[in-house]
């Protein structure tokens, strides 16, 4: 399938030429579905290809490369519709997981299952509903494409923070809304959302919530990302959240903000965000964390903080660490203070860009009558610090 001529490589392109590649690839899609016609079905009728359009508009700097984001981790597309992006990024060579819900999607995904086999493609594709607690195919994505579903879910705190401690950039477009209908009543500046009655917006009952651009920019933070890019298109002045001539759209480019620029990818054994800046881990936890890139022994650190009614419960606690599978010197503590785990990793045990790193404490909070969480320590994270796991170089 693939389409890119390898003079350079596509996974150091710029999106300036990615939004040329899409253009080549669309005319290919077409081809195709009007060679395999729409007895059965009907393709999905938006082009999705487009958002390059709007991307070469969003990305700047260094995040115009964006497959560089991505690194070799998968790529997850979410609400795929007939999976368009989908076989796209993986023409150019990219492992790709294509997930929708077949009660919402146009044609029930026969549209993507088609062409799958019409294109004799490898793409993984997957049946999600995100408004439940979904569980994602691969412990870790490098970039997730999250075009026009936000509004279509009932529950988008909670898929956007489910996503957060699985993905390290996620491409989010969305519909905003700078009035309200009728009144007018302005709320661009508000952290609020306008909640559609059932087909208010195009006559579509699984329209949900339309934010303001405020609202917009707390729910990302709240649920854990951080804004890196953003724009927004459409109608300028007055948009407001059901009128066809009014319709505005928000494209951003989201960081997780556990990872700190992506140095570090959230595995097994950590338990939801809380309060915006912390999470609890089990009594084993794992993390994949980017090498340094010079060469020889390194060092990894890990800031935790264990809470004074756990070494009043356990005593003393042991962590210790494997990093590639070979252990390192475990460390002991016995106070409540925020700790830093600190251990030499020997020159060759980092043969690849990312190591994985197993955490693993002598002794937990089992699961209790208030809690059925298994609670090990408590780890913290900041949009403005190092990521509280770190290899750095000796």
């Amino acid at each position: 399938m693939r389409i890119f001529n390898r003079q350079t490589d596509p996974a150091h392109a710029d999106i300036a030429e990615l939004r040329k590649l899409a253009a080549r690839f669309r005319q290919r899609l077409a081809d195709v579905k009007a060679r395999l016609g729409e007895a059965e079905f009907a393709w999905y009728c938006y082009d999705t290809l487009s958002a390059f359009d709007h991307l070469d508009r969003l990305l700047t700097g260094e995040h115009r490369f964006l497959l560089e984001l991505a690194e070799d981790s998968p790529i997850l597309d979410l609400g795929c519709q007939d999976g368009d992006l989908s076989f796209f990024f993986e023409s150019l060579g990219c492992e790709v997981h294509a997930a929708d819900l077949p009660d919402w999607n146009y044609n029930q995904m026969r549209g993507v299952a088609r062409l799958r086999e019409a294109l004799d493609s490898r793409i993984h594709v997957h049946q999600i509903d995100l408004d439940t607690q979904f569980a994602l195919p691969e412990e870790t994505f490098g970039l997730a494409l999250f075009f026009g579903v936000l509004y279509h879910l009932k529950n988008p705190f909670q898929a956007l923070e489910i996503l957060s401690s699985r993905v390290r950039y996620c491409l989010l477009s969305t519909r905003i809304a700078q009035v309200t209908p009728g009144s007018g009543t302005r709320i661009q500046d508000q952290p609020v959302a306008y909640l559609l009655s059932p087909g208010e917006t195009n006559n579509d009952v699984s329209n949900y919530w339309i934010l303001s651009e405020a609202g917009l920019r707390r729910l990302v933070q709240r649920s854990g990302w951080r804004i890196v890019e953003f724009m927004t298109a459409g109608c300028a002045t007055d948009s407001d959240p059901v009128s066809g001539d009014r319709d505005e759209r928000a494209f951003c480019l989201l960081r997780s903000a556990a990872g700190g620029e992506g140095r570090m990818d959230l595995l097994k054994g950590w338990h939801r965000l809380e309060h915006d800046c912390y999470r609890w881990t089990e009594r084993r936890f794992s993390v994949r964390l980017k090498a340094p890139e010079r060469e020889g022994a390194a060092r990894l650190r890990l800031r935790f903080y264990i809470p004074p009614a756990r070494i009043e419960e356990l005593g003393p606690i042991t962590l210790s660490a494997e990093v590639n599978g070979v252990p390192l010197a475990p460390q002991s503590y016995e106070c409540s203070e925020e700790q830093v785990y600190s251990a030499e990793v020997p020159a060759g045990v980092l043969t690849t860009a990312r190591a994985r790193v197993e955490f693993a404490l002598d002794k937990a909070a089992p699961p209790s009558a208030g809690d059925s969480r298994e609670l090990g320590v408590v780890v913290r994270f900041s949009a403005d610090a190092d990521p509280p796991a770190l290899l750095e170089p000796l």
